[in-house]
């Protein structure tokens, strides 16, 4: 999702799980029934600031929402749905002590409102509570004849986190529609372990979803990208040849391949696998990075400059073929490409080291 390694920095997971909260959050809102209006009755001023507030919510003032809403509640506190309104706001703002303040009101006042029960889990779990997120969620999930698929997201990443491995591989065989212990929902959990940085765990389920499906595409793959990851490099050239062997058209199995050959030093080899991945897909960069340090490896800096400017052009923000194409200016003595590009990468990576 949001890179090609097989590894999330935290920072980077909390990003894409806040885009996962705030989906939810708008995924269920959208699913509430709207009240219609009754422009032929009057309305009671608590119900014009109230509408005011939503409105202003609606239009992302968020502040201004919750200074509106406060005052209401300090006038008219047993306004319906106040308290509901409130940790939605809250919520919003990212503001989780005080959005659990009001969603734990907003379902003691009315249990059976599935809008404020998910809030409530979802602001427990972004507030590092996953225990107390569960059965909130589970609730949820259980009583809506479609339940939400980001919502079972949550729910099993709750598991992972409280260490509950099977209850995760049971929510996320849910959200994607096959039995909690079949082979596929194994390999999903293992996944989503690999994303969470539980690698031990993933390793174990990756091995049982093969284990209960040899045949089972993607599983070998993982499994070469743990090896990989750990320089383990025999061990993730023999996964990747049986992913393979099962999924012979899976062109980034053929670069992750190549990758692997690259760093055992087996450029040919190298060389071929990548080329069947470029054949295979042309729109991935990796590919096109990789051959070009296989060819810089080879000392044909020519076809290597070629690959290399053609990852340059697909992703002109990549820091790392600007580098790369800077190494082999500079191997090739062409000094003023190679400090135009190491330049280059050293704005679009800043301080951080690219080798």
């Amino acid at each position: 999702m949001c890179s090609n390694l097989p590894m999330k920095s935290r920072a980077l997971q909390t990003v894409c799980l806040g885009v996962w909260l705030c989906l939810c959050a708008v995924s269920l809102r959208a699913q509430q029934t709207a009240t219609p209006d009754l422009p032929s009755a009057p309305m009671p001023e608590s119900s014009s600031q109230f509408v005011a507030a939503k409105k202003l919510m609606q239009q992302g003032e968020i502040d201004e929402a919750i200074t509106q809403l406060r005052t209401l509640e300090s006038t008219s506190p047993g306004t319906k749905g106040l308290a509901l309104e409130l940790g939605t706001a809250y919520y919003k703002k990212s503001d989780y002590p005080n959005a659990i303040e009001y969603l734990k009101k907003a379902v003691a006042e009315n249990p059976a409102s599935e809008e404020a029960t998910q809030l409530l889990g979802m602001s427990y779990f972004a507030s590092g509570h996953p225990a107390d997120a569960i059965p909130l969620l589970e609730k949820v999930q259980a009583s809506s004849p479609h339940a939400n698929a980001d919502g079972y997201y949550i729910l099993g990443t709750c598991y992972i986190q409280i260490e509950n491995y099977d209850g995760a591989r049971k929510a996320f065989g849910t959200m994607f529609g096959v039995p909690g212990d079949s082979a596929a929902a194994y390999l999903f959990t293992a996944r989503m372990l690999l994303r969470q940085e539980f690698d031990p765990v993933a390793e174990q389920y990756a091995e049982k979803a093969v284990a209960l499906d040899p045949k089972l595409p993607m599983g070998h793959y993982l499994l070469g990208e743990l090896d990989l990851y750990r320089s383990k490099l025999p061990e993730a050239i023999g996964e990747f040849q049986k992913e393979l062997e099962i999924n012979p058209a899976h062109a980034p199995t053929y670069y992750k391949l190549g990758d692997a050959y690259l760093r055992a030093q087996k450029y040919d080899e190298a060389q071929s696998m990548l080329q069947r991945s470029i054949r295979l897909d042309s729109t991935s960069s990796v590919p096109f990075i990789l051959m070009g340090k296989v060819l810089q490896k080879k000392g044909d800096y020519d076809l290597a400059v070629l690959s290399l400017k053609h990852a340059v052009t697909m992703e002109p923000n990549n820091p790392t073929s600007h580098y790369l194409l800077g190494q082999v200016y500079r191997e090739m003595g062409r000094k003023e490409d190679a400090a135009a590009e190491l330049k280059r990468a050293q704005e679009l990576h800043g301080d951080e080291d690219l080798d």
